[in-house]
């Protein structure tokens, strides 16, 4: 099997570990290309019936607190943003027509991870737009075709069964969480990765048990 040389990274601006993913991109072998698709992460816990992390209140201080510390532990600067979680739409639309280079997705993800600046603000949506090379930031926004791209990329994402950001999918492969990046080194030196007998097992294996739904 021939190593792969593409994979594309699902993102949401909203996630503090999609920014610790992407900062360690380092590691990654040099010649294997990234495409940056932006997805609304929303969509995702809508279309699974899933929550956030945020939206457990023991989980989401639990969260802000394992961010904080993952950061100061792999030396990579953090700031949380004055609020989260936010409404990343708009800067999501922005990234889109800018076009989602890694340039510009590590400027938009330092302005709300690094600097801690609140993206939900007009003026900070502007100075993020000024960043990225936007001279018609409300043109942007209003853009049906941007929109329409942010809806795509969001039904590719379900499309591929991907359940959360950060994600990277190489040969249809998912590899979700910034922590899963060790499993997709070892992909990329070893494609046969999941072909064993015991990974193949995990395909089929039947489910012993389901906690019954509630009926409110």
């Amino acid at each position: 099997m021939n190593r792969p040389t593409t994979a594309r990274w699902y993102f949401d601006l909203i996630s503090p570990f999609a920014y610790l993913h992407l900062k360690q991109f380092q590691r990654l072998p040099g010649n294997l290309r990234i495409e940056y698709v932006p997805i609304l992460f929303a969509a995702l816990l809508q279309h699974w019936k899933h929550k956030g992390p945020a939206e457990i209140p023991a989980k989401r201080i639990y969260t802000y607190r394992h961010v904080t510390w993952l950061a100061e532990h792999l030396g990579i600067p953090f700031k949380m943003p004055p609020s989260h979680p936010f409404n990343s739409l708009h800067a999501m639309r922005l990234l889109i027509g800018a076009q989602p280079t890694q340039e510009n997705v590590t400027t938009a993800f330092d302005m709300i991870w690094k600097e801690g600046r609140d993206l939900q603000e007009p003026q900070e949506i502007a100075e993020l737009g000024s960043r990225l090379g936007i001279p018609n930031i409300e043109a942007i926004l209003a853009d049906e075709t941007i929109k329409s791209n942010l809806r795509a990329n969001t039904k590719d994402a379900i499309n591929r069964e991907i359940f959360g950001v950060p994600t990277f999918v190489i040969n249809n492969q998912i590899f979700w969480g910034q922590d899963s990046l060790d499993m997709m080194l070892d992909y990329l030196h070893n494609p046969g990765l999941f072909d064993t007998p015991e990974m193949q097992r995990t395909l089929t294996l039947p489910v012993g048990a389901a906690r019954r739904q509630s009926k409110s």
